[in-house]
């Protein structure tokens, strides 16, 4: 007995896009309750000292939202996953500095997540790899 999986089947497509919201989930979420809570959002960016901090708020919002869209509508999936990847790199080197840290509890929690937060822009690099090997001349 086999098991394959039809390329552009109704299988394929549902896991991809599975594979697509598992990637955004996060930044879904987060953007939805920075969103609901903008108080709260405004005190996050104020925490990493992120000023004017409701400039920063709206950017984030729109812009965990606008890239999760693109790459779940394939809408310049490539550029919404780039977007995702440099996003994530940026506020991982802001958050999660467990290299300062003193040996701890935190530094172990920090260093996990700095790494986990690689592997999220690793499968970003390879969802718009992948794009844009479908469609080597997106269209702006």
């Amino acid at each position: 007995m086999s098991f394959s999986i039809e390329a552009g089947g109704a299988l394929s497509i549902a896991i991809l896009f599975l594979a697509h919201l598992g990637l955004c989930a996060a930044y879904i979420q987060g953007g939805l309750v920075k969103l609901s809570d903008f108080p709260g959002a405004l005190a996050e960016m104020a925490h990493f000292r992120l000023t004017p901090p409701a400039l920063f708020a709206v950017l984030v919002i729109v812009l965990e939202l606008g890239a999760s869209v693109l790459i779940l509508t394939g809408l310049l999936r490539w550029l919404g996953a780039l977007t995702l990847a440099g996003f994530t790199l940026v506020s991982t080197l802001i958050a999660l500095r467990f290299w300062e840290q003193p040996a701890g509890k935190a530094r172990h929690a920090d260093a996990n997540a700095f790494f986990e937060h690689l592997g999220l822009i690793g499968g970003f690099l390879l969802v718009a790899w992948v794009d844009l090997a479908q469609d080597p001349s997106p269209d702006l």
